[in-house]
């Protein structure tokens, strides 16, 4: 059983500070948008990783948000709190948290997990969130949170030329890099 099923943070050592909801990802601690919004009226240290594409974060955002759309985005966030002594609880999301922000989330844990493989299960960031809803949901409840006030969809036509820059960079995750891949030859059983 997972430490996640128990209502256990990361790596065990307490039980989640926010509560929790079911939610599409079953794996992953979920939190609702009301959740979200109080903690701007909390004393909790709290980080906020828009995973959605620079042009949808630049359309309007959660106050004080980070824009992190990439595994090396991740990476690099990551080695900039590498000897950071509080813990900030951290939240992902992208537009529903449907795929961009649990998939970045998934890609955090799994590197915390490895980086810390040696003190197991300690880890740099224990507790970490999904947004239900993504940032749609967020600001449907909560536009003065939002900066600008504003929603821009990741389908809007006016940046279908944004999105494919930023969906091939994203696609490979490793920020543009070509993958290889292999093929697979039929044979005719003739």
């Amino acid at each position: 059983m997972e430490a996640c099923d128990l209502g256990l943070i990361g790596d065990a050592s307490s039980t989640h500070s926010l509560p929790t909801m079911s939610g599409k990802h079953t794996d992953l601690p979920t939190i609702d948008s009301s959740t979200m919004s109080s903690l701007f009226d909390s004393s909790s240290n709290f980080t906020i990783i828009d995973c959605r594409y620079p042009y949808e974060y630049q359309g309007g955002h959660i106050q004080g948000a980070i824009n992190i759309y990439t595994e090396q985005g991740i990476q690099t966030f990551m080695e900039s709190r590498l000897h950071s002594t509080k813990n900030d609880i951290l939240i992902f999301h992208c537009e529903f948290s449907s795929h961009r922000g649990p998939k970045l989330m998934r890609f955090l844990r799994s590197m915390d997990r490895k980086q810390n493989s040696h003190r197991y299960p300690e880890l740099n960031f224990p507790e970490i969130y999904l947004l239900d809803g993504g940032y749609k949901a967020f600001y449907q409840h909560n536009k003065v949170q939002c900066n600008p006030q504003a929603y821009l969809p990741m389908l809007h036509e006016d940046h279908s030329k944004d999105l494919r820059h930023f969906r091939v960079r994203s696609k490979s995750w490793t920020a543009g890099e070509k993958r290889t891949r292999s093929r697979r030859v039929i044979r005719s059983p003739y």
